[in-house]
């Protein structure tokens, strides 16, 4: 039997230093092979037509023509599986975060500051692996970016959260994503009101991003998004977002309902955040109040933590394959006969209100 065939991948920075430590970690890969460099977006068009990679690592900040324009393009007339790999200033961070929102799957932090060169060394492999498994979809030449300028008129209005009752803490809604989450998850939250139950959320991103995730969902949806906070409460009409390189926990709130522990402790699934440390902690404080969702993701992170809270009473929804960029996390929930409803993406909202009126 011949051996599979490698993930090639193309990397494409304009720091000759960076280029060097990312092919080397990529290298290092038995699976995975590195085709070629390129230190701008003109040399990259070129060995991508003429060395056809699997996936591209993109730097967003490159000469001669910046990574999003460059990705606009790529996903239009030629799309591939894009890591970004950015650096993690204030603007570095939005763009990255743009980049998802125009068709780049994943996105990790530059060496540097807090994020060490061991770091991407763990995570790079895993995410370019992810990526080559990615459903792409070709985004129209005709359709400019995305213009939210209609919604954010509509949330400069919102009102204030609800304050949970001691006596009636009402449901609890868990969400857990990965690889192609940040998507889903925009997609599940633009689509619920500001009189949702509170929302904690699981999306596998480095530290560093999840601020800026948090605060950019904020921006377009009518609940209230931020990063959540050690020790605040669970309130109706807020998604809190697990920061990145910290595990969220839900605990019962001596003043009643729940409220948020934040974790530093070991992977699980090689993943901090863990959406299994995330589900376990609803399923011991929340029981049957609460609703698992599962969505695009690579991997098992999740699946027994899904498992755990179908066994202690929750509502428990798997997104299905058609709708999702990596079916790994969901179908592993699936298997495990922890999803008691396969829904696409577009019917998980509605499906979330339908549970929240039932309760």
């Amino acid at each position: 039997m011949s051996p599979a065939p490698k993930t090639r991948v193309l990397v494409v920075d304009d720091s000759a230093i960076v280029r060097k430590v990312i092919s080397e970690i990529l290298a290092a890969q038995p699976d995975i092979e590195v085709v070629g460099t390129a230190p701008d977006p003109f040399v990259a068009r070129d060995k991508i037509l003429a060395l056809h990679p699997d996936v591209l690592t993109l730097d967003i900040e490159m000469p001669r023509m910046d990574g999003l324009t460059f990705l606009d393009r790529l996903m239009r007339h030629y799309p591939l599986p894009v890591v970004v790999i950015s650096s993690l200033t204030q603007s570095s961070t939005r763009a990255a975060l743009e980049a998802l929102n125009r068709g780049a799957v994943d996105v990790l932090a530059k060496p540097g500051g807090p994020y060490s060169v061991g770091d991407l060394r763990e995570d790079l492999p895993r995410r370019v692996r992810a990526a080559a498994h990615a459903r792409l979809r070709r985004r129209d030449a005709q359709a400019p970016p995305p213009d939210h300028s209609e919604l954010r008129a509509q949330t400069q209005a919102r009102p204030a959260p609800a304050r949970l009752s001691a006596a009636a803490p009402g449901r609890l809604i868990a969400i857990g994503a990965s690889t192609g989450g940040t998507q889903a998850i925009e997609h599940v939250l633009r689509a619920l009101p500001a009189s949702v139950p509170p929302i904690v959320i699981t999306q596998h991103i480095p530290a560093g991003f999840s601020a800026a995730f948090a605060q950019r969902l904020d921006h377009i949806c009518t609940l209230h998004v931020r990063e959540a906070q050690d020790g605040e409460s669970l309130q109706p009409g807020i998604a809190f977002v697990a920061p990145g390189n910290h595990h969220l926990l839900v605990e019962p709130s001596p003043s009643g309902g729940w409220r948020i522990r934040l974790d530093d402790g070991p992977k699980v699934c090689y993943q901090r955040p863990s959406v299994d440390v995330m589900f376990r902690s609803v399923a011991a404080s929340a029981a049957g109040r609460a609703t698992a969702i599962l969505l695009t993701g690579m991997g098992s992170d999740g699946a027994e933590g899904m498992l755990e809270m179908l066994r202690a009473g929750a509502h428990t929804i798997a997104q299905d394959e058609d709708s999702c960029v990596v079916f790994g996390m969901p179908r592993e929930a699936i298997r495990l006969g922890a999803a008691q409803r396969v829904l696409a993406l577009s019917a998980i909202a509605p499906a979330l209100l339908r549970d929240a009126l039932a309760a």
